[in-house]
């Protein structure tokens, strides 16, 4: 089971690299690879937004969510 858990963790975080990527370019990228990123990571990347501070235009919560989830990973 934890090894089931793993590696839905592991895609998730996948997830979050290819979102941090994608908002590097202009239109997101692919639009059905995009809107399938958006709708997967947002539902995490929201409610952590809202509680960290502005950071200059920086979203820092990709960060925190991946530090969170190896945090997770090691316990498991």
């Amino acid at each position: 089971m934890s090894g089931l858990i793993a590696t839905i963790i592991f895609v998730f975080q996948i997830a979050l690299i290819v979102r941090v990527v994608l908002s590097w370019f202009p239109g997101g990228g692919p639009r059905p690879v995009s809107e399938i990123v958006y709708r997967v990571t947002e539902p995490v990347l929201g409610p952590v937004r809202r509680v960290l501070p502005s950071f200059g235009g920086l979203d820092l919560s990709p960060l925190i969510v991946i530090l969170v989830l190896n945090v997770i990973l090691q316990v498991l």
